[in-house]
């Protein structure tokens, strides 16, 4: 990485200078597509709380000396504060994701407009569908899962466009939603896990990839998993999943514990809600 380029991410947890979030202005469960959504769409979403337990999130990221860029949310998207999604970073490539949810369509118009606004080189996906939430980035390695709404397809652009990386498919089970909800890196070494999401074949392959933290099945449905990586062995957790964040201390990590408990009711923790655009490599 070069110090002019404004667009780079190479690994999850590199440190994170620049990142994309969306308040949850409109946020609601309007078409509920997992077990979370599901127990949670009678109460649905205090706007409110969500609005200032997001802005506590930025605040922190703030203070950790990351720029963050804040894209206007729009009424007719209530899921537009989960940004992952909605693009992704690889190498110096800024890349804005096609949607295969019905509901979430569109959103990719408003990141296109606002990358114009602030200057921020991007790629337009033209081929399959294909979420960031599914696109997890190593030093060397992409791992892309397939959670039905990424399609194998999509992958032969990124394979091209990167032919220094190698790209893995990861099959897991579809409620899960994305990948980055059952497995995470927090390291070259360490990994977050939810092993009984993941296939056999591609779990036996990311333990012999990492040192796999297990992630309990209740602090999965609390999203355990999809924290936030912010650089020099620091992540954003939530403070109700003890277990996880215990084992990641005891293996060194910084544990920055931020309440998110309204907007995880929507399926979605940290990771899901930043796309981060500029990381400095490990």
């Amino acid at each position: 990485m070069t110090t002019n380029e404004t667009v780079y991410c190479r690994t999850e947890f590199g440190q994170l200078m620049e990142v994309l979030v969306c308040e949850p202005r409109f946020m609601a469960i309007k078409e509920p597509i997992n077990k979370i959504q599901r127990t949670y769409v009678k109460e649905n979403i205090d706007k409110k709380l969500a609005c200032a337990q997001h802005n506590q999130l930025v605040q922190t990221l703030k203070e950790h000396g990351v720029t963050v860029h804040t894209v206007p949310a729009a009424e007719q998207f209530p899921e537009q504060v989960f940004m992952r999604d909605s693009g992704f970073t690889i190498e110096d490539t800024l890349y804005i994701a096609r949607m295969e949810s019905a509901i979430r369509r569109g959103e990719e118009k408003k990141l296109n407009a606002f990358l114009e606004s602030i200057g921020k080189p991007y790629h337009m996906l033209e081929k399959g569908t294909i979420e960031g939430g599914d696109v997890i980035l190593t030093e060397n390695t992409v791992y892309v899962g397939s959670s039905g709404r990424t399609s194998k397809d999509s992958i032969e652009v990124l394979k091209n466009n990167h032919p220094s990386l190698q790209f893995q498919w990861i099959d897991f089970d579809h409620s899960y939603l994305h990948l980055d909800c059952v497995f995470q890196p927090v390291s070259n070494d360490y990994a977050l896990i939810y092993e009984q999401a993941i296939e056999e074949e591609s779990l036996q392959l990311l333990k012999k990839a990492y040192t796999c933290i297990p992630v309990s099945k209740e602090e999965q449905f609390h999203l355990g998993v999809n924290i936030l990586s912010i650089g020099n062995g620091k992540i954003i957790a939530l403070p109700m999943n003890k277990f996880t964040n215990a084992l990641l201390r005891e293996e060194g990590f910084t544990v920055i514990e931020v309440e998110f408990s309204e907007i995880i009711k929507s399926g979605g923790s940290f990771r899901c809600v930043t796309l981060p655009v500029l990381r400095h490599s490990i």
